[in-house]
C-alpha cells in the first residue's frame, strides 16, 4: 500500500517534469526566423498607442517629384524643351517670363511650372453691361464675320475703322464697333492760320501687338522653318516666311479670304498658286511660298531678293494691297526663328 502511493507521488512528479523539459526544448530548437519575430512584442499585446507607434516606425517608399527646373542644354530650343517635359512653349513663355524675342542660353535654368494664379477677386455686383464699342480681332476672324457677331452692318464696321474690302486685319488689332461721335464744331479760324494737318488713317497708326503663338501656329510656324531648313532657305528668308504667314492668316490654315484666297500664305488659285485642295495643305503652301508654282514666282524666284527690305521682298511674293504691314512683324518673326530653331 505504501509503496504504491509511494509510486503514484513520484509518478504525479515526474509527468510536468518531463512536460517541461519538452516544452523548453522546443522552444530551443525553433527555426531563427520563428526567435526573430519572436523579439518583438505581438501588436495585440500592446497598448494602443504603443501598437500605433509600431505601425508608425515601419518606412514606406517616398514618391519620386515631377522635375520643376531644367537647365538647358547646347542645342536646345524652346520647343524641344517643352516636348519633352510635356508642356508647351507658352507655359514656358508664362513660368519664365519670356517673350516673343527672348533667347535661351546654355547653362540657363528654367522654370517647369507654372506660377500659381492670383486669388479671384470676390466678385462684384452684377452690373447692366453696355453695349460694346470695341472687339479685338482673334485669329480666323473676318470683317465679316466681326460684323455679324456684333451686329452691325459690315459698310457702317468699315466707316468705323477707316477700312475697305481690300482691308486685311490680324490677330489682336482693336477694332471699333460703332463711328466715334462727332466733335463739336470748331471756331472759324482766321484766314492767316495754317490749314490743319491730314488726319493719320488706322493703317498709318497700326503697329503689330505682341503675340504669344498658341499650338496651332507654333505648329504652323515649325512646319515653316523645317521647310525653309529642308531647302537651304537662309535664316532672314525663313523670317520672311513666318512674318508674312502672320500678316495673311496669323499663322493659321485658313479655310478662306479676300476673294478666292485659301491658307497660310492666302494664296489665290485664281492667280496660279495652285488648286484650292492643294493650297489647302500647309506643306504645299509652305513650299511655293518660297519655291512658287507653275505660274507664280517664290521668294527664290527673286533676283536679288536677299538685298531687298523686309517687308519689300514679302512684296514681291505676295503683291499685297498693303505692302507696309509685311515689316511690322519682322521682330517677332526673327523672334520666333529664335526660339523654335
Amino acid at each position: 500500500m505504501t509503496t504504491t502511493t509511494t509510486q503514484r507521488r513520484a509518478l504525479g512528479v515526474a509527468a510536468p517534469t518531463v512536460l517541461l523539459t519538452a516544452v523548453a526544448s522546443a522552444l530551443v530548437s525553433a527555426p531563427a526566423q520563428a526567435q526573430t519575430f519572436s523579439a518583438l512584442p505581438p501588436l495585440s499585446a500592446l497598448p494602443t498607442g504603443a501598437a500605433l507607434a509600431a505601425l508608425a516606425s515601419r518606412s514606406v517608399p517616398a514618391e519620386v517629384a515631377p522635375a520643376t527646373e531644367y537647365t538647358v542644354q547646347d542645342g536646345d530650343t524652346l520647343w524641344d524643351i517643352a516636348r519633352a517635359h510635356g508642356t508647351t512653349v507658352a507655359a514656358l513663355y508664362q513660368a519664365n517670363g519670356l517673350g516673343a524675342d527672348s533667347i535661351i542660353h546654355p547653362g540657363q535654368t528654367l522654370s517647369l511650372v507654372e506660377a500659381a494664379p492670383a486669388p479671384a477677386p470676390a466678385p462684384a455686383a452684377p452690373v447692366a453691361a453696355a453695349p460694346a464699342s470695341e472687339c479685338t480681332v482673334a485669329a480666323g476672324d473676318t470683317l465679316w464675320s466681326i460684323a455679324e457677331r456684333h451686329g452691325i452692318a459690315l459698310a457702317d464696321l468699315f466707316a468705323a475703322n477707316g477700312l475697305s474690302p481690300d482691308s486685311i486685319i490680324y490677330p489682336g488689332q482693336t477694332l471699333r464697333l460703332s463711328a466715334p461721335a462727332p466733335a463739336s464744331a470748331p471756331a472759324p479760324a482766321s484766314a492767316s492760320a495754317a490749314p490743319d494737318a491730314p488726319t493719320p488713317t488706322a493703317l498709318d497708326t497700326y503697329s503689330a501687338p505682341p503675340v504669344v503663338l498658341d499650338d496651332e501656329q507654333t505648329a504652323n510656324a515649325l512646319l515653316i522653318i523645317r521647310t525653309g531648313r529642308e531647302l537651304g532657305v537662309p535664316a532672314r528668308g525663313i523670317a520672311i516666311a513666318l512674318a508674312t504667314a502672320m500678316v495673311e492668316s496669323g499663322l493659321t490654315n485658313a479655310p478662306g479670304g479676300d476673294r478666292d484666297s485659301i491658307g497660310l500664305f492666302q494664296q489665290r488659285p485664281s492667280t496660279g498658286w495652285g488648286t484650292p485642295e492643294q493650297i489647302a495643305d500647309p506643306s504645299y503652301a509652305a513650299r511655293t511660298f518660297f519655291t512658287g508654282a507653275a505660274h507664280t514666282n517664290g521668294l527664290l524666284d527673286i533676283p536679288g531678293w536677299e538685298d531687298l527690305g523686309f517687308g519689300a521682298a514679302a512684296q514681291e511674293v505676295q503683291v499685297s494691297a498693303f505692302p507696309g504691314r509685311y515689316d511690322l512683324w519682322q521682330p517677332q518673326a526673327e523672334a520666333w526663328l529664335a526660339a523654335l530653331g
